[in-house]
């Protein structure tokens, strides 16, 4: 039985890496597959256990924390349609203007306050290279340095809360846990945010020392520029760009730290304050408040659809004993809980080549999930090593869909070779990051 379950992973991987759409092809052929050993092999797996499916997929839907989801993408849309980005990315500018790269950070840090307001890498990406890529090729910027900048600060939502990917996999790790201590979202929200700042932290060395060492590929904004904004309400712009964003991050993740509200009540909290700040900005209209709702009903059935062909395609793998004999095989062959550990991370990177953040959550986390709670392992510290892991996959080629999202807005002149030479320095800092909790978890685990 354990074999077939191993046949079973394999030919939904390799059907996804075809191109075949994720949630049909987890679902149809985890059933298809099963029909066929009922019929061929009965005594190994029987049609009837599909009387447990409807309950499975009621489970999904009425997932309480799983109602954030929608209510976190309906908040990062609306704040994408305020204008937030390019408000905060001109004062930033200004701030920062006269250090060597000094426009670069800004576009770092703009890109931790919008992961910290959306937590969605695809708006961020977009919007960010809409608005600071022509500015900073406009500026003297190397291509290679202005590119990398966006996509990695665009990914830093993956890691940064609110995060639907954490959402996403708190829910998967609970869900394929079978009793074992569970990952509380609030908890794993709040470990998150220590490599989340030590990337943004890092990132910004980075480009403090290329720029220090390349003047010529980061140049300072000119002094009378600056003294010409800064002569213009420069305090008000501050306190209506920066703080009142901030507040609302504050309002969100405060209220889930401090034990107020539950993520998901954090997320009505979010989506409220979104559109508050929306009509604050006077850039609320009724077809704005259209095209938020359709974009969030798109991307929240689209993770729903994954989600219940996940689950079926789970039900099957585990009725035909694939985590068990997973488990066996693993135990058996002598591997401890770090090599095991270490193995999986290498599969999740190489996997985030070829195919999305949300395949991998549905498909690989699931199966290893049972093995690190029979080691005995912080499924914690595990979480936040596979966030960061997915964080990578975005950047690397050939799918890395943040350099996508990038080349589809960037000006023509602007090759996918300069794209992907300038994202190299920044998978180093991930992955470096990726070591140092992996090394040294208490970092994180002290932050519980």
């Amino acid at each position: 039985m354990g074999y077939l379950a191993i046949v079973l992973f394999a030919a939904v991987f390799i059907l996804i890496l075809r191109g075949y759409p994720v949630a049909f092809t987890l679902g149809g052929v985890s059933i298809a597959f099963a029909f066929a050993v009922s019929i061929f092999a009965p005594e190994i797996f029987q049609m009837s256990i599909f009387y447990l499916l409807p309950s499975r997929i009621m489970g999904v839907v009425n997932n309480y924390v799983l109602m954030a989801v929608p209510l976190f993408v309906f908040m990062g849309i609306m704040l994408e349609k305020s204008g937030l980005a390019q408000s905060l990315l001109e004062t930033m500018a200004m701030l920062f203007g006269r250090i060597p790269g000094g426009l670069a950070i800004s576009v770092v840090i703009v890109g931790a306050l919008l992961a910290a307001s959306t937590g969605i890498v695809g708006a961020t990406v977009v919007t960010m290279g809409l608005i600071s890529l022509p500015t900073m090729l406009k500026r003297g910027y190397k291509t290679e340095l202005a590119t990398g900048v966006i996509a990695s600060s665009g990914t830093l939502g993956q890691i940064i809360p609110p995060s639907i990917v954490l959402v996403l996999l708190a829910d998967t790790i609970n869900s394929s846990s079978r009793g074992a201590a569970s990952v509380d979202v609030g908890t794993l929200f709040s470990v998150a945010i220590v490599p989340g700042i030590l990337l943004v932290t890092l990132y910004s060395i980075y480009i403090l020392i290329i720029s220090f060492i390349h003047k010529e590929y980061a140049p300072s904004i000119p002094k009378e520029e600056i003294l010409e904004f800064r002569d213009h309400h420069f305090v008000s712009k501050i306190i209506k760009v920066m703080v009142l964003p901030i507040v609302l991050i504050m309002l969100v993740l405060g209220s889930i730290f401090l034990g107020i509200a539950s993520p998901t009540e954090a997320s009505a909290i979010g989506a409220l304050g979104a559109t508050m700040l929306t009509i604050f900005q006077k850039k609320f209209s009724i077809k704005i408040l259209k095209e938020v709702v359709q974009e969030t009903a798109r991307l929240t059935s689209m993770v729903f659809f994954i989600l219940l062909g996940a689950t079926t395609f789970t039900l099957v793998f585990r009725t035909l004993g694939g985590d068990a004999y997973l488990q066996e095989v693993i135990m058996n062959s002598e591997l401890t809980p770090v090599l095991f550990l270490l193995l999986v991370m290498v599969i999740i990177f190489i996997a985030g080549f070829f195919i999305d953040f949300i395949e991998i959550i549905f498909i690989i986390v699931p199966v290893v999930t049972p093995i690190f709670n029979a080691f005995g392992m912080d499924m914690l510290w595990v979480g936040v090593l596979i966030a960061l892991n997915l964080q990578t996959s975005f950047l690397t080629p050939p799918f890395g869909f943040a350099l996508f999202y990038l080349k589809g807005v960037a000006p023509e002149e602007v090759k996918t070779s300069q794209i992907y030479k300038g994202i190299i320095p920044f998978i180093g800092i991930q992955l470096l990051i990726l070591g140092i909790v992996f090394f040294f978890p208490e970092i994180i685990l002290t932050t519980q």
